[in-house]
């Protein structure tokens, strides 16, 4: 099951965000191609700048606490965060400000990092990847827009569709996954760090939860219905005119509309805004 989008688009350009991946992007190319044919010299240089919970514990290389958040271990590593990043953090940006999100995005990643850490404090193994800081972005996603809905493609062989459910179901899912995982696993072994996700979903919610309390807290999400407080959108595919290949267009949608899950074919008309701006939603 993996996220390809959600239903609410943030109402500001969310550079952050978009920074975020740029910079994950480009370190990424500026040293895995050159070194990904030599395994010395990729796991030397992941030793130099990845987390190293002996090496922090012992006092050195406190650097490496910032620069494993900006290193991955291969492709597909560096896509699947990118794209959880670009799906779940233009909403926060848009909420928490251009500078808020970037020092909450750093301080999940440091809370990612402090999870790991205690889970294994003697470790000498490297710990790489921007998913813990992510998973600080989801756990601050999950707390002010608990009802946002994600749109999920699963995969079964050869089965293929596209699901559209609640954020709360889709990211306690994925918290549920990371805390038995990282119960059952080998500590020593290697593999998903999945400690540090925890710890960096665990951080997220509870530096969001004050700016929560501050919109009133549950009167928040009877506010906006536990969405964003702005237009949804549906997705519904076209087929072309000239090349009749198919294409994902996006319409508006009026506010709490209900719609089962998974039925994407029928497009309400442009609707709505959610209304004028309340004491909880943060917009002036």
């Amino acid at each position: 099951m993996f996220p390809i989008r959600d239903h609410n688009p943030s109402e500001r350009m969310p550079f952050i965000t978009w920074g975020l991946i740029a910079i994950n992007t480009v370190v990424f190319l500026s040293y895995f191609p050159a070194i990904s044919g030599s395994d010395a010299e990729l796991e030397a240089f992941y030793r130099t700048w990845g987390l190293v919970p002996r090496d922090v514990m012992s006092g050195g290389n406190a650097q490496t606490l910032i620069t494993s958040m900006f290193l991955h271990g291969g492709w597909m590593h560096l896509i699947g965060n990118m794209l959880f990043l670009w799906i779940f953090g233009d909403n926060l940006e848009d909420l928490m400000g251009h500078v808020g999100f970037a020092l909450f995005y750093l301080a999940s990643g440091l809370g990612a990092a402090g999870g790991q850490i205690l889970s294994d404090p003697a470790s000498t193994l490297p710990m790489v990847g921007a998913s813990g800081a992510i998973a600080g972005v989801m756990g601050g996603y999950l707390l002010m827009f608990p009802r946002a809905r994600i749109d999920v493609l699963v995969i079964l062989v050869v089965f293929f569709r596209i699901f559209t459910i609640p954020a709360w179901l889709m990211l306690g899912l994925w918290f549920g996954i990371q805390l038995v995982s990282g119960l059952s696993m080998n500590a020593v072994g290697g593999g998903v760090a999945y400690w540090a996700h925890a710890g960096g979903f665990a951080a997220g919610l509870v530096l969001t939860w004050p700016i929560w309390m501050r919109r009133g807290g549950r009167q928040y999400w009877r506010e906006f219905d536990g969405k964003p407080p702005h237009d949804e959108v549906e997705y519904r595919v076209e087929r072309g005119r000239r090349f009749r290949l198919p294409a994902v267009r996006r319409v508006r949608s009026p506010q709490g509309l209900d719609r089962p899950l998974a039925d994407l074919g029928r497009v309400p008309k442009a609707g709505a805004r959610r209304g004028p701006p309340g004491p909880w939603s943060g917009r002036r």
